[in-house]
């Protein structure tokens, strides 16, 4: 039965009985068809052509990026790290740790301005490094350098 649905596309309903197999008559127009769809298939997908001028509006090669500039001038003007005094740093660090627990020692440099193997030399004196847990890869002052209390300890004392 064929139907006519509303987008006008004709279609063909109805239940399959037999099973047929259709072959193609071989003639001329079939074997110029099947010339057509061999052409088509072995043509590249992609061709690569000549151009007569080269493509001016490509990023060309360079040295040093803009970003990288600005950062080695950022570094040229900060200098080298210097080793400040030891009673100097720990006050930094001491005064850091008041506002917050855990730092990473890259935090930690920030604020101090000290070369990290200095720093870490520091802190594995005042501090424990946190390898795992909620707070992996940062650390924290040794419980008989901390000067803040938990909550806890503060409820007993009131």
């Amino acid at each position: 039965m064929f139907s006519v649905c509303v987008t006008d596309e004709i279609s063909l309903e109805g239940m399959v009985v037999q099973r047929a197999e259709c072959r193609p008559v071989v003639n001329d127009n079939y074997m110029k068809l099947k010339k057509l769809q061999i052409k088509e298939s072995t043509k590249p997908q992609r061709l690569s052509q000549q151009l007569e001028r080269a493509v001016t509006t490509v990023f060309k090669p360079v040295a040093n990026h803009n970003f990288n500039m600005e950062y080695e001038k950022k570094k040229k003007s900060e200098g080298k790290m210097v080793r400040a005094e030891r009673q100097v740093v720990l006050d930094m660090l001491f005064s850091a740790f008041e506002k917050h627990q855990y730092y990473n020692i890259k935090d930690l440099v920030e604020i101090t301005k000290q070369p990290v193997t200095y720093l870490k030399e520091i802190m594995r004196e005042i501090g424990t490094y946190n390898s795992k847990g909620a707070h992996k890869s940062t650390w924290e002052l040794k419980s008989e350098y901390r000067h803040y209390q938990s909550a806890d300890e503060e409820e007993m004392q009131t």
